[in-house]
């Protein structure tokens, strides 16, 4: 084997590397803490990446029909696309409030007239149990308890919970107030990225091409501009499915006549927006404001909603959110499995788009090797032939 200083340069990397891998296993709780003492700092920019990433998928959309052959409105077709972006998005928000706001100002309504007959079923549950007083005056008295240091420590068990409460209150504000800070420098930051992406964009080409040699930099180039298009497809697909889901429990609650169908299928279009599991979510909303008016159309409710959710998870959701992606149905199924178990919600929401940009690479690499090989289709394309018996 030759040394050159190439390999020498590879060799004390490889080194380097380990013995960094190692102390880092060893100092394990620093290296967490210095993470996310990073994370902190990094969050606004990072969450202001994802909306920019999120909001271009309709501003590209509104940019291309503004102005498409006017020079002079060149310069303002991109404020102007975001501007309308923004609204579009606004006035979603705003209707879904529309349709949302009363139904929940009804059912609170419906409780709030419950109450009274409440009260009268308890006042009359408590008349019968004055029957019992006398037995439990007499057990109270040969128990021999303790009432002044029971009250005494209920006394500081209730100072305790007072004091939790005013400490987690000013946390809670506190957290409040930041969280609503970050989001605002996100919302402003991901404004300077999409006036800016075309500038952004030719920075970063340049910054990859200067530290990496030719070969990998288009490799790079590559797989990120296949990651963008698979994931702009995916936030597509995925509106697309929520609205095709709220739609059928729209019409489905109409035809059986069901209570509060305008609202529910709406509830179940925003959370649906939750791979799987979202719908889940909406569903329960739903049946507690329609047992408030009906019990039994309720539990009929139910029914409805585990078979529109077979029918959207197994038919509907693979093939709208796969073809979107690229993925077949079955990697979308094992992709929402897989995520979901590692990281949650989040895990769900990434892990299509992942699985798809994992799938069209390992796809591109195997029929590279098949031409490399020179392997016929033949081999591959059909199954061989069953033996002859003789």
């Amino acid at each position: 084997m030759e040394w050159n200083k190439q390999k020498i340069k590879g060799l004390l990397l490889v080194v380097c590397g380990g013995v960094a891998f190692y102390c880092a296993l060893q100092r394990l709780d620093a290296v967490l803490a210095a993470l996310g003492w990073l994370f902190g700092i990094l969050a606004p920019f990072l969450l202001g990446g994802a909306l920019a990433f999120i909001l271009n998928v309709p501003m590209r959309a509104i940019e291309r029909h503004l102005f498409p052959r006017s020079r002079k409105g060149a310069k303002l077709r991109r404020p102007l696309a975001l501007v309308l972006t923004l609204l579009a998005v606004l006035g979603v928000l705003a209707l879904a409030g529309l349709v949302i706001g009363p139904g929940i100002a009804d059912a609170v309504m419906a409780i709030v007239r419950e109450i009274p007959a409440a009260f009268d079923r308890l006042q009359k549950q408590l008349n019968g149990l004055a029957a019992y007083l006398p037995m439990i005056q007499e057990w109270l008295a040969e128990a021999n308890i303790n009432w002044e240091g029971l009250s005494r420590k209920v006394l500081e068990y209730a100072q305790a919970v007072g004091t939790g409460i005013v400490s987690s209150g000013g946390g809670f504000i506190g957290g409040l107030v930041s969280g609503v800070s970050t989001f605002v420098i996100s919302l402003i930051f991901s404004f300077y990225i999409l006036l800016q992406k075309e500038k952004l964009g030719r920075q970063g080409r340049q910054v990859i091409y200067g530290l990496l040699p030719l070969r990998q930099a288009d490799r790079t180039l590559d797989v990120l501009r296949l990651s963008s298009r698979t994931f702009s497809s995916f936030l597509s697909g995925q509106c697309l499915e929520a609205c095709i889901l709220g739609t059928l429990f729209v019409a489905a609650m109409t035809i059986f006549r069901m209570p509060y169908a305008l609202l529910v299928g709406v509830l179940i279009a925003l959370t649906a927006l939750i791979p799987i599991v979202g719908a889940f979510i909406g569903c329960a909303v739903g049946a507690l404001l329609i047992a408030i008016d009906d019990p039994w159309k309720a539990l009929w409710f139910i029914v409805l909603f585990l078979v529109l959710q077979q029918i959207e998870g197994n038919l509907i959701y693979p093939h709208v959110v796969g073809s979107s992606v690229g993925l077949p149905s079955i990697w979308v199924l094992a992709a929402v499995t897989l995520g979901g178990k590692l990281m949650g919600i989040t895990g769900m929401l990434f892990f299509i788009p992942l699985c798809s940009v994992i799938y069209a690479l390992f796809r591109s690499y195997v029929k590279n090797r098949l031409v490399s090989k020179a392997v016929p289709p033949e081999k591959w394309r059909d199954p061989p032939p069953p033996p002859s018996r003789q």
